[in-house]
């Protein structure tokens, strides 16, 4: 039986790093996934879908300035080669490289310390599961017999359908409902909930909602899905609002509801480790209910984005490797959501954070209209929200605009290294960038600090009282 310091089972972003991570201190080190290493960031997620983004951008510019027409012509090869490029850097020859070996393979436990892949047995002192997740399909009647697509095959057609019925209006339902649509394709929207990206604010939310609808996507919020069928022409979707229901038809459904656990088929039972509904149960070091195994990236939660995942790969393999164990830290998490304008949030919403912290709550706006960088582009539309506390600490902030995902990192520096907003005041920005709009902001904070003394507030009364008399 072989024998290794480290089994990372999960080749994907959580896998990788924790593999990287281990073999970097010296351990030996394998990594074992069942299907091609890069995961599902590179093969079905974040790489292909913004490779997508571009080519639906590439081709709504042409239409918008009547140089070209959005064309029925099929972008997945040009994708194809994207995941390509991306893969050559991560593959089992560059992981060799490094100091892993790889193992193409199914991985199932077989004990606390022992895993079986292709018939052969391994042994490792320590393990770190990192198998992701998979897309959910919910149980609606019909929807099991009835030809489907996720973000898991939909990126292998062929073809562009002319119509798409989007099942979710979260994220990658988003994402790709613009994208599709620019490249010529009829899209609707089927969100079961009272309004789209409900995790966002809803200030936010109703800008991208805005600039989809105005784009042609039909988006229908408080619908849900109660059955679907195969049709003649494609697939048709019930759908039941207020008590009525409706049927849509489309050549292709695709169903982005959420995700689901990709620990199914490890038998962990027989490792001793403790799974949920979600996932595998972990503890704030990342260790499972076997100390010998850990676990991160989507399968772990709480967070299924790509950057997390790579972070806990990180601190799962050196809690795993070192004597000395380092918790997680989810305070200052931030994402982005790669729509057209983007959206990018970090901390709280403003109904958690005056849930928490009450009157002291302070909330300072700022639209794109008003920028004068904005002012260059016609139909520029955005909003910057930022939500302060004490000593105009960072709570949170929410971000729907030109280059969110980028400025949004501006704001979360600030905010991990616990810097008063009103600083950034002081901070030269280039003239005239989308970041300025921070900088805007900050003056009123810092304004408003300035009214606020007790010095300066003694003085202004003191005044209108002169002036009063």
């Amino acid at each position: 039986m072989k024998t290794y310091d480290v089994i990372v089972i999960g080749g994907g972003g959580a896998g990788l790093s924790a593999a990287f991570t281990a073999a970097g201190f010296g351990k030996k080190t394998m990594l074992v996934e069942k299907n091609k290493t890069g995961g599902e960031c590179t093969w079905n997620g974040c790489i292909p879908s913004k490779a997508m983004i571009h080519l639906a951008e590439l081709a709504h510019a042409a239409a918008l300035t009547g140089s070209g027409t959005v064309k029925q012509e099929s972008p997945f090869q040009k994708i194809d080669d994207v995941r390509q490029a991306v893969y050559a850097h991560e593959s089992p020859e560059v992981l060799a490289q490094r100091g892993v070996d790889t193992l193409i393979g199914e991985a199932r436990f077989t004990g606390p310390d022992t895993i079986e892949v292709n018939g052969e047995s391994y042994r490792a002192k320590r393990f770190i599961v990192a198998v992701g997740s998979r897309a959910l399909v919910p149980p609606v009647p019909g929807l099991a017999d009835t030809p489907h697509i996720t973000n898991e095959t939909l990126f292998d057609l062929k073809a562009l359908p002319k119509s798409v019925l989007v099942m979710g209006g979260g994220p990658i339902g988003l994402e790709m409902a613009q994208a599709l649509s620019r490249l010529g394709v009829e899209i609707t929207v089927v969100e079961m909930l009272d309004r789209i990206l409900f995790r966002e604010d809803p200030d936010t939310a109703e800008v991208i909602r805005e600039k989809l609808v105005d784009e042609g996507v039909m988006i229908l919020t408080g619908a849900k899905a109660v059955n679907a069928s195969t049709t003649p022409n494609g697939v048709q979707l019930t759908v039941e609002t207020d008590g009525r229901k409706a049927n849509l038809e489309a050549e292709s459904l695709l169903v982005a509801v959420g995700r689901r656990s990709g620990a199914g088929g490890l038998n962990l039972e027989a490792a001793g480790v403790k799974t949920t509904p979600k996932g595998v149960e972990v503890d704030k070091r990342l260790r499972t209910s076997n100390p010998r195994i850990y676990a991160a990236g989507d399968v772990a939660g709480p967070y299924a984005f790509s950057h997390m995942a790579e972070y806990q790969g990180v601190k799962a393999a050196m809690n795993a490797i070192l004597p000395f164990k380092s918790k997680v830290n989810y305070n200052h998490v931030a994402w982005a959501t790669f729509t057209d304008p983007e959206i990018a949030r970090a901390g709280m919403t403003e109904d958690e954070a005056r849930q928490k912290y009450g009157k002291r709550v302070k909330v300072y706006t700022h639209r794109y209209e008003d920028l004068d960088r904005g002012r260059t582009v016609p139909g520029t539309k955005g909003l910057v929200k930022i939500i302060l506390g004490p000593r105009s600490r960072i709570l949170g902030a929410h971000i729907a605009g030109e280059r969110a995902g980028e400025l949004i990192s501006e704001i979360q520096v600030m905010k991990t290294l616990g810097i008063g907003y009103h600083k950034l005041r002081g901070v030269i920005h280039p003239y005239p960038t989308y970041a300025d709009i921070l900088r805007q902001i900050a003056k009123k904070v810092a304004l408003d600090r300035i009214l606020d003394h007790p010095v300066v507030r003694l003085f202004r009364g003191s005044k209108g009282d002169t002036d009063g008399s």
